[in-house]
């Protein structure tokens, strides 16, 4: 039986229209919060909310004054917005840093640190005003180990570090700020990526000590914690839900992950 740790305060979570995003929609959702999911992509948006009894409020995270307009929306129809999960981001391939063009940097760190940053201003400024609040960030991996992923990864590492920065700042005010960093998740596109042929789902695991990918619900579960009321003493940090990737990493350096005994 799902908890009501939400008791139906209201959560946003952006980039909830698929993926991580959604997957912590529904796990809020079925945790007792009133779950507000917005997309770039009004449609998609839209058809997302339906089955997990969520709100769709659509809007671009980069865009300050739709952000702003948006959150001051949802807390005019529905209440305070207890909870922000700002997860809204771009993925990026892999590759060298010189043939990356830089409107396409420009338009990754756009999205992935001054969208979170846009989003934790409307909803945090609120929140501290309050006295109470919980907001989690979507960093990743990639912001403690090296990827030639040359815009996603410093952009998630940044995220990581603006959790630690407003939970420094908002801490006083009742706000509690976290990161969630995922590991391989198994989203969509990754594994469309493996039934393209341009991922090697052994390569994505072998390193994790659990020898697995993560599922996107595990991901929401983390996510759910850290808002939650057992999580009232934790501000400031960052969680891998990776199934042991940065565990497990370096041991390629001594042979490669133990087998089970």
């Amino acid at each position: 039986m799902e908890r009501d740790e939400g008791r139906g305060r209201v959560a946003l979570v952006t980039g909830g229209a698929s993926g991580i995003g959604l997957a912590t929609a529904g796990v809020l959702a079925g945790r007792g919060w009133r779950v507000v999911i917005s997309d770039i992509d009004a449609a998609r948006c839209r058809e997302a909310a339906g089955p997990i009894g969520a709100e769709a409020v659509p809007f671009d995270v980069v865009d300050e004054a739709a952000t702003e307009a948006a959150v001051a929306a949802i807390e005019t129809r529905l209440g305070p917005v207890e909870a922000l999960v700002a997860n809204a981001g771009l993925i990026q391939p892999g590759g060298r840093p010189e043939d990356l063009p830089l409107a396409e940097f420009d338009r990754i760190i756009a999205v992935n640190l001054r969208g979170v940053y846009v989003s934790c201003l409307a909803a945090g400024t609120r929140m501290a005003g309050r006295g109470r609040g919980g907001i989690v960030i979507t960093g990743s991996v990639t912001a403690w180990r090296t990827a030639p992923l040359h815009a996603y990864a410093p952009a998630k590492a940044a995220v990581v570090h603006m959790a630690a920065c407003l939970a420094a700042e908002w801490g006083r005010s009742g706000v509690r700020v976290n990161a969630v960093s995922p590991g391989y998740v198994a989203t969509p596109p990754l594994q469309a990526a493996i039934d393209r042929g341009q991922r090697d789902p052994r390569l994505l695991t072998e390193a994790a000590a659990l020898g697995r990918l993560v599922a996107p619900e595990e991901v929401g579960r983390g996510v759910a914690f850290l808002l939650s009321d057992d999580a009232a003493a934790v501000t400031g940090i960052n969680l891998p839900v990776d199934a042991g990737w940065l565990a497990g990493a370096h041991l390629s350096t001594y042979g490669g992950m133990r087998p089970a005994r």
